[in-house]
């Protein structure tokens, strides 16, 4: 009797994990004449690989290759070019942190390799623009209080947009905390 009850409740806690797992149910899309559409088909929102979309004012999707500012990523974009170390000044940022930067699209971007922790994600701005320098302030945001955080350090590359194409201009690297 106790096995049963035991398998019973193990039972019990498998079906409610699984109704809480995520899983959420869609409706099949309708045919024409209004009946529902075979479980078979493809529902009318599935475009193949490189057409638009069915639905009006959708985005396309994103270019593997592309690297909207604001956005981080792992590598260094393709066509990123780096910029030389007598234009990169970084004195001011802490030992053991990356010393990279590449300027894209024209010098108009910067892709600058930061370092991030645990919760939190790197974050970069252009604080100054001068002709003679760029000023870009490296910061992370902070973690929500009383969440766990691993300890892990990770180095993403952020863009960082330029008000005009970085030149001959200098860049500086600093560090700010968290924020």
């Amino acid at each position: 009797m106790r096995y049963t009850a035991k398998l019973a409740g193990a039972g019990l806690v498998l079906v409610f994990a699984t109704a809480c797992g995520g899983h959420t149910t869609t409706a099949k899309p309708a045919t024409s004449d209004g009946a529902a559409a075979p479980s078979g088909s493809a529902s009318p929102s599935t475009a193949p690989s490189g057409s638009p979309s069915a639905s009006p004012g959708a985005k396309p999707p994103e270019s593997p290759h592309a690297n909207p500012p604001g956005k981080p990523r792992l590598e260094v974009p393709e066509g990123s070019t780096p910029v030389p170390p007598g234009k990169l000044d970084v004195s001011a940022l802490p030992s053991g942190f990356p010393h990279e930067a590449y300027t894209a699209n024209g010098g108009a971007v910067l892709n600058i390799r930061a370092q991030e922790g645990g919760c939190g994600h790197a974050l970069g701005s252009a604080i100054e623009q001068t002709a003679q320098r760029v000023v870009v302030d490296l910061s992370e945001t902070k973690a929500q209080t009383g969440q766990m955080c691993t300890m892990d350090i990770r180095y993403p590359v952020i863009s960082v947009p330029l008000a005009a194409p970085l030149g001959e201009r200098t860049v500086v690297l600093k560090h700010s905390p968290p924020k």
